[in-house]
C-alpha cells in the first residue's frame, strides 16, 4: 500500500489525550510532521468540536519547509472538549481550502486537568464484585501501554505495558478514580485525565528518592513528562506496607513529607496538591503490635494534612471491604466522591465542606472523664453502634479501660474511664488495624479521622 498523501502527523497528541490547562483555563499543543505531494504546498491545522464540527481554533498555517517537514503550535485552546484536530495540505494552484489535500486527524482530545494515581493496591484498584461505574466521555486514562484511552476498569491493566516496574502480579479490579473523574467533569465542565502509576504492595520507599532507588517515583515522573509535564495533582492511597515495623510507622510522616517535596520539585510545582486516603481496616494482620503501628500511620497521615495546606486527607474507616484488605466497589464509589469533594474544595476553592471531623483537643473533665472536641462538625458526633467504641486511653500505669462513651449531641464526645487517670495521659481513636465503628458527623455521614497519641490536658 502506498503512503498517504497530504499532511502526516509524526509528533503531537494522540486520540483521547487530555491536555493540562494553565492557570487561565487554556491549553496548547505542538505538532510536527511531514507533507507528501508532488507539488509544493502549505500545511494548515485547526481544532473543532468533536460533536458539532464547529471550529474552536480555526485554520492556521503551519511552518512548512521545502524538505517536506512541517511544525505548528495551537495555543489558547479553551478548557473543555471533546475536540478533533484536523490537518490539510493546500498545494499551489488549489482553488478551494475545503477541498484541499487530506491530512491526519486526532480524535476525542480535551483540555482540563490531569491527576496522577499513585500508591499501592487500593490505589491500583483491587475491589472485587459487580458495580455500576460505566466509562464516560471526558474521563480518560493514560494506560500502562502509554496510550490514551477512555477510562475503564481495571486501570492498572498491564496489557502491552511500557513500564513493567508497576506491573501487577494478578488482575486488578475496581478503583475509586473513575467516579472521582466523573464527578469533577460534572461539577467543573472540563475533561479529566488520569495517569495510573500505582502498584500493589509498594512501600513508601519506592516513591521517595531520599531513601535510595525509588523506582516508582522515577516511573511516575516519566509518565508525567509523557503526558505534557504538568498535572493538577496526585491521588495517593498508601501506607499498609509501612505499618509492618515500628521504624517505618513512626517515621512515615517525615518520609512522606520528603516524598511530596521530591514530587513537587520533579514536576516543577511547589504547590502541587496531594489528596491522600487515611488507612482503612485490615483483617489479615496477626501481630498484636500491628494495632499500634496501623494507628501510628493513620496519625501520620492526619498530621501531614495539618502541616501542609496543599495536602488533604479523607477518611476510609467506614468503607466496606471485598476481601481482607481491599475496599469493595461500593466503598470505592463513596471514596471517589470524597476525593472529588476534596479536589473541589482544596484545589478549585469551591464552597464545600470536604474535611472529615478531626480531633482538636482532649481535655480532662474530672479524674475519670475525658472530653474530645472535633471540627469540622456540621451537626453532631454520634455512632451507629453504641455498644462498642474504637478509643484507647493510656497513662503512666498503662491502658485505662473506657467504661462508657457519651455523645453530647454536638461536636463533643466524652469518655468515661474505669479508673482515675494517673500522671500524663494520651488518647487514640480508630485504634488498631481493624477498629470497630468510629463516630461520624451524622449530617454528612463522614467518619472521624483516626488519631494516635493525642495528649490529654
Amino acid at each position: 500500500m502506498t503512503e498517504n498523501t497530504g499532511a502526516i502527523i509524526d509528533q503531537g497528541p494522540s486520540d483521547w489525550q487530555i491536555i493540562q490547562q494553565d492557570a487561565s483555563g487554556f491549553g496548547a499543543l505542538s505538532l510536527k510532521g511531514r507533507w507528501i505531494h508532488p507539488e509544493p504546498g502549505r500545511v494548515e491545522v485547526r481544532l473543532v468540536r468533536e460533536d458539532t464540527g464547529i471550529a474552536v481554533c480555526d485554520w492556521q498555517p503551519a511552518t512548512t519547509q521545502a524538505d517536506h517537514t512541517w511544525s505548528a503550535e495551537i495555543t489558547q485552546i479553551p478548557a473543555g472538549g471533546l475536540y478533533r484536530l484536523e490537518t490539510r495540505l493546500n498545494h499551489q494552484g488549489n482553488l478551494a481550502g475545503e477541498w484541499s489535500i487530506r491530512g491526519d486527524t486526532r480524535h476525542f482530545l480535551g483540555v482540563g486537568d490531569l491527576w496522577i494515581i499513585a500508591g499501592q493496591s487500593n490505589s491500583a484498584g483491587y475491589g472485587r464484585g459487580p458495580y455500576h461505574d460505566p466509562p464516560e466521555l471526558g474521563v480518560h486514562l493514560f494506560r500502562n501501554s502509554e496510550q490514551w484511552a477512555l477510562a475503564t476498569h481495571p486501570m492498572n491493566d498491564a496489557t502491552d505495558t511500557r513500564h513493567p516496574v508497576n506491573r501487577e502480579g494478578g488482575n486488578p479490579g475496581h478503583s475509586p478514580y473513575l467516579h472521582f473523574g466523573r464527578i469533577l467533569l460534572q461539577e467543573l465542565g472540563h475533561p479529566v485525565g488520569l495517569v495510573q502509576t500505582a502498584l500493589g504492595g509498594s512501600p513508601l520507599s519506592a516513591w521517595n528518592p531520599a531513601q535510595g532507588q525509588a523506582v516508582l517515583y522515577e516511573n511516575m515522573v516519566q509518565c508525567a513528562k509523557k503526558v505534557g509535564g504538568r498535572v493538577r495533582g496526585v491521588l495517593w492511597y498508601q501506607g499498609e506496607s509501612d505499618a509492618g515495623t515500628e521504624a517505618d510507622a513512626t517515621s512515615y510522616a517525615q518520609r512522606f513529607a520528603q516524598t511530596v517535596a521530591a514530587w513537587r520539585q520533579a514536576l516543577g510545582d511547589s504547590q502541587l496538591p496531594v489528596l491522600t486516603v487515611q488507612l482503612n481496616r485490615v483483617f489479615q494482620v496477626a501481630d498484636e503490635g500491628s494495632h499500634r503501628r496501623w494507628t501510628q500511620v493513620r496519625e501520620a497521615q492526619r498530621q501531614v494534612a495539618r502541616t501542609d495546606k496543599r495536602i488533604a486527607v479523607v477518611p476510609a474507616l467506614d468503607l466496606p471491604l471485598s476481601d481482607l484488605i481491599h475496599i469493595s466497589p461500593a466503598g470505592n464509589l463513596l471514596l471517589g466522591e470524597r476525593l472529588a469533594r476534596a479536589a473541589l474544595g482544596l484545589v478549585h476553592s469551591k464552597t464545600i465542606e470536604y474535611r472529615a471531623p478531626d480531633l482538636q483537643a482532649a481535655s480532662r473533665v474530672d479524674a475519670q472523664t475525658i472530653e474530645l472536641h472535633f471540627a469540622p462538625v456540621t451537626s453532631r458526633m454520634d455512632s451507629l453502634d453504641l455498644t462498642s467504641h474504637s478509643f484507647r486511653v493510656e497513662d503512666a500505669e498503662g491502658e485505662v479501660p473506657v467504661a462508657q462513651v457519651v455523645f453530647s449531641q454536638d461536636a463533643r464526645i466524652q469518655l468515661k474511664l474505669s479508673r482515675p487517670l494517673s500522671g500524663k495521659a494520651q488518647v487514640h481513636g480508630g485504634w488498631g488495624y481493624s477498629p470497630t465503628t468510629v463516630p461520624a458527623d451524622m449530617e454528612r455521614f463522614i467518619p472521624m479521622l483516626g488519631f494516635y497519641g493525642v495528649p490529654v490536658v
